[in-house]
Order: C-alpha cells, then sequence, then structure tokens
C-alpha cells in the first residue's frame, strides 16, 4: 500500500505516509494482508528503511522479511482514506482468554473519569484467564473512587461511548500515587507489573 504525501490532520491519526514509503497492515499470527479498518501489525518499506542490525543475523531476521519489509511490532489500522492509527504495541497487548487487549484502549477510558488524575494499563496474571487487566489509577485529591466504581465506569464508557468489546474491562484496580513513567514520558510497565506480584501496592 503506498500513500502520497498530501493530507490534511485528522483527529486521533498520525497522518499519511511520507512520500517513497509503502506499508501495510499484517495479521501477526498469519502473515496475512489485512484491509482498511482491520487491526494488525504495521510493516514497513522503502529507500529510508534500515537494512539490517550490524553483525546480528538474527536480530535482522526477526525485523524484516525476505522482501525488505520492516516489521514495526506496532498495532496500528488504516482508515478508508490511508489516515494511520497507532492503537498499541503488539509486546503490550495483554492475552485475555482467547483475545487480545490494547492497555491504551482502556487508559484512554480511565483517563476520561474527571477524578483519575492519571493511569496505566498492565497484564496481571489469573489461572483460568491467562491474563486479565489490572489498572493502576492516580486519583484527585479528596476523590472517593474505589475499585467498584473504576470498573463500573470503564465498562459503562467502553459499552455506550468507545463501542469497546466486552472483553475488553478492567478487573482489577490499585491505587497509587504516581505512575512510573521514563524521561520521555512512556509508562513503566515492568515496574507496574512488579509492583502488582509483589502485592504491597495500595489499595487505600
Amino acid at each position: 500500500m503506498a500513500i502520497g504525501p498530501e493530507g490534511n490532520q485528522r483527529c486521533g491519526s498520525c497522518g499519511r505516509l511520507e512520500q517513497n514509503l509503502e506499508a501495510k497492515i499484517v495479521d501477526p499470527k498469519t502473515g496475512e494482508a489485512l484491509g482498511p479498518g482491520q487491526r494488525g501489525e504495521l510493516w514497513l518499506k522503502g529507500p529510508t528503511i534500515m537494512q539490517g542490525y550490524l553483525g546480528d543475523a538474527e536480530a535482522t531476521n526477526a525485523t524484516l522479511n525476505s522482501e525488505g519489509w520492516l516489521k514495526t511490532g506496532d498495532l496500528c489500522y488504516f482508515d478508508q482514506d490511508g489516515f494511520l492509527f497507532i492503537v498499541d504495541r503488539l509486546k503490550e497487548l495483554i492475552k485475555y482468554k482467547a483475545y487480545q487487549v490494547p492497555p491504551a484502549e482502556l487508559e484512554h477510558v480511565l483517563q476520561s473519569h474527571p477524578e483519575i488524575v492519571d493511569a496505566a494499563v498492565v497484564p496481571y496474571p489469573h489461572e483460568e484467564s491467562g491474563q486479565i487487566p489490572m489498572a493502576f489509577v492516580v486519583r484527585q485529591p479528596a476523590s472517593t473512587l474505589d475499585e467498584k466504581k473504576v470498573m463500573d465506569y470503564v465498562a459503562k464508557q467502553a459499552r455506550l461511548v468507545l463501542n469497546v468489546a466486552p472483553y475488553k474491562k478492567i478487573r482489577r484496580v490499585s491505587f497509587i500515587n504516581a505512575i512510573p513513567k521514563s524521561p520521555a514520558g512512556k509508562i513503566l510497565r515492568r515496574e507496574l507489573v512488579n509492583l502488582a506480584l509483589s502485592g504491597t501496592q495500595s489499595r487505600l
């Protein structure tokens, strides 16, 4: 799929592709190319794409296929007009039963609550489901939000506003003073997973 440089902005999109760059959305399990509106891994190809990792054939083969397509590891989709939307990183998807849940979608819902300052969603191990979405929430001062209110809010918003599938729900909540982030603002999910597994997180 090749998309020219023309292009107005579209809310929620990172825009259209640069000229001379090709892209396609691929089912990460089957390698099948997907159409507009379908979510999969973003593959890129063009003169500006790297040729590989110097001295590391294994890493190169894992990232580039034989035709020169770069596997970005990003879960994305194109709309009918060629605008690209990034959903999440594939490696960060939560494997709930037979489904994959993007943490960023649930974080967006959580952050829309007027009593929530910040939030992050991570996988929490579950015997029956494999993993369940767990939310770390920073509340506004003097907020009375509890675990049930947070989960009910997400379920309602997901169903009525965002049309999110029923399996995309928060199933565990912990309240925290601040979400750990890198200097670039990236959520340090591994720290939160470790905190959840340690059992020492605040639930006040």
